[in-house]
């Protein structure tokens, strides 16, 4: 069972392993550094819309230790803290689980399931800690539950809670758990336990009290429920939005639900499980930040629930020797985790993921006296608030906690995103000199289409993180003359059309690959702009330089669509096929296959003199484009020729 355990461990550390992408960190590390200096902000240092005004801080108590570990240790120490609060969390996940009665190896897996579940807010949030507080909460009230008479670790929950309050806005999630407690007394007829968890739950309520902001820090919840979940900017947060069915059934959250009724079947209902299995589900469901909660709690229930399924028939399994069976559940807990490993979106590091970080964009602006009013997307911000903390020229317009911006800059900003019109209502009220755009442009977002529209916007700055642009006449409008691309767009519809431009006209294409070149070398991080050079080489018919970008593109972003595919024509045509083969195949692993793609692995196999498999690709081809005439055309020849 130890070794069984510390398999278990592993696999949680690296679920845990994977590269920081999350842009909330800069702000936590902003306001955790202003903590240590010169104690908890009252005003806002970290926007220009709202500098000097007073300020609400959240999770304060997190910052300020978030900050003491990145300053002692950087990058390390924020990993050793994903590492040891995700093994604490499930250290005290499976003593409640043993205190529930599943003391089987058959808890294992379930453990290792939720730690999959949880890995995705293992990222260096305020959750972290509060998981930690909730799972240390259930341990003490299971205990207690299961003890002939109280103990005194209930006694802790009053300091838990007010942890919980100057930590994470999720402090309510204390109160419901310690509030299915009481329900279970009551229905077991226990009134002095039920008394007895009331008085600590009205000490608990008066310890959340204790906080720098008052009732300020207990309405923030609420808030969030009743108006600002409906804000068009909050509802176009991805972590906000509730589950799809498809992901509620992906997920596994119908296996609690499932094993609660086949054991109540057989052992009764248990109050606080029930209880828990509705409100911890909804809270999942209806937002994405919820399923760590979610798995923390869960997990006990759904391992007692199985233990007790598989405790109750025989199976083969349960005769093997101990160690045989230890080998077997910590072979499928590697095994269950296998594939979120693999998966290129969480690539496993110790570092940060660059693409989320507009360091070089800010190192730009650092060095070429930025100033007056910019705009950015609200998730660069917390990083432009970090490098620039007082600088009032070159802070945000919005920081990645817009609940602190104006409902009518939430609006606006929601509306530039999508609208033309949006775009210009919001430069008429705000008058913005400089703007700091994500490339991406993710979803919805055409903003950079809209102002590749407007002559007075330059740009001046990209690589893959994000690009600058400033307005001619503004307080930054110098460095258009200076750094301005003539050619090169910002948004993706205006490079599309310079692309097909300049298949068409080579001197144009000359010019535009000049450009490029000067965007690689202004930053490592400019896999886009090295997929559009190695796309114009191929033009120029110069398959090396062709290769020698698309291979440094996919370095930096490996999930590029295209660029394994040009890499497999290029290996055609130059007759390697197996290369070809490889290449094409990443293509189609990664992203949908595009047409011609399997007409050209059926080239690849004929050159090796599979003709089998390539009549097969032959026809995969057709069965997504019929209308393919080179894959008619090959598969006919083939035929012919087996009917000589």
């Amino acid at each position: 069972m130890i070794l069984t355990v510390l398999v278990a461990a592993l696999c949680a550390v690296i679920s845990a392993s994977y590269r920081l992408y999350d842009t909330d960190l800069w702000q936590l590390l902003a306001v955790g550094r202003a903590i240590d200096q010169s104690g908890l902000p009252r005003t806002d240092a970290w926007t220009w819309t709202s500098y000097g005004q007073p300020l609400f801080v959240s999770s304060w108590l997190f910052r300020a230790l978030i900050w003491k570990l990145w300053d002692a240790g950087g990058i390390g120490a924020l990993f050793a803290w994903r590492w040891a609060t995700t093994l604490a969390v499930f250290a005290l996940v499976l003593a409640t689980t043993r205190r529930l009665g599943a003391r089987g190896l058959s808890a294992v897996p379930v453990l290792v399931a939720a730690t999959l579940l949880y890995r995705i807010r293992t990222d260096v949030r305020p959750e972290t800690l509060a998981a930690l507080l909730l799972a240390a909460e259930m341990w003490i009230l299971e205990r207690d539950r299961g003890a002939e008479s109280a103990t005194r670790a209930t006694g802790w929950i009053p300091a838990l809670a007010c942890a919980w309050a100057n930590v994470h806005i999720t402090w309510y999630l204390g109160l419901l758990l310690l509030g299915l407690h009481v329900i279970d007394r009551a229905a077991r007829s226990d009134r002095a336990g039920a008394r007895r968890l009331v008085l600590i739950g009205a000490f608990s309520a008066a310890a959340l009290l204790i906080n720098p902001y008052g009732f300020e820090t207990l309405a923030r919840p609420f808030r969030f429920a009743l108006a600002w979940r409906h804000d068009p900017m909050f509802a176009a947060i991805a972590e906000l939005r509730p589950l799809s069915w498809l992901e509620v059934l992906r997920q596994g959250l119908w296996v609690w639900p499932l094993l609660l009724l086949l054991r109540a079947r057989r052992r009764g209902w248990d109050v606080v499980e029930c209880g828990a299995l509705l409100l911890f589900t909804a809270l999942a469901i209806t937002s994405r930040r919820s399923i760590a909660a979610y798995a923390v709690v869960a997990a006990p229930f759904v391992a007692r629930d199985l233990h007790h399924l598989l405790a109750g028939r025989r199976w083969p399994v349960a005769t093997w020797p101990a160690a045989a069976r230890g080998a077997l559940t910590a072979a499928l807990s590697i095994l269950m985790c296998l594939p979120a490993w693999s998966n290129p979106l969480l690539p496993l590091g110790i570092g940060m993921r660059s693409r989320s970080i507009p360091e070089h964009a800010a190192d730009f602006m650092a060095s070429h006296g930025f100033a007056g009013r910019g705009f950015n997307h609200f998730h660069l911000g917390g990083y432009l608030a970090y490098r620039f903390a007082g600088d009032v020229g070159r802070l945000p317009f919005m920081g990645t906690q817009p609940e602190l911006a104006t409902a009518e800059a939430r609006t606006l900003y929601v509306g530039a995103l999508a609208h033309p019109d949006g775009w210009r209502a919001l430069q008429d009220r705000y008058h913005f000199d400089w703007a700091l755009l994500e490339r991406e442009q993710a979803g919805d977002d055409h903003l950079l289409d809209f102002i590749d529209r407007d002559s007075a916007w330059t740009l001046v700055f990209a690589d893959d993180a994000a690009e600058i642009l400033v307005r001619r006449g503004g307080a930054a409008g110098a460095l258009a003359d200076s750094f301005g691309y003539r050619l090169m767009p910002a948004g993706r519809i205006g490079r599309r059309m310079l692309g097909e431009a300049s298949e068409a006209h080579p001197a144009l294409r000359a010019a535009v690959e000049s450009e490029l070149d000067r965007m690689i070398a202004s930053s490592p991080e400019n896999g886009a702009a090295n997929h559009m050079r190695g796309l114009f080489a191929l033009m120029d018919g110069d398959r090396a330089a062709a290769r020698r970008h698309l291979e440094r593109a996919l370095a930096l972003d490996p999930l590029l669509p295209g660029a394994h595919e040009m890499l497999g024509t290029l290996a055609l045509e130059e007759g390697r096929p197996k290369d070809a083969l490889r290449e094409l195949e990443l293509e189609r692993r990664r992203h949908e296959p595009l047409p011609g793609s399997y007409y050209r692995s059926a080239l690849a196999f004929q050159r090796l003199g599979q003709s089998g498999r390539a009549w097969a690709a032959y026809r995969r081809e057709l069965a997504l484009h019929p209308d393919h005439r080179a894959s008619q055309d090959s598969i006919a020849a083939l035929e012919a020729r087996r009917r000589r």
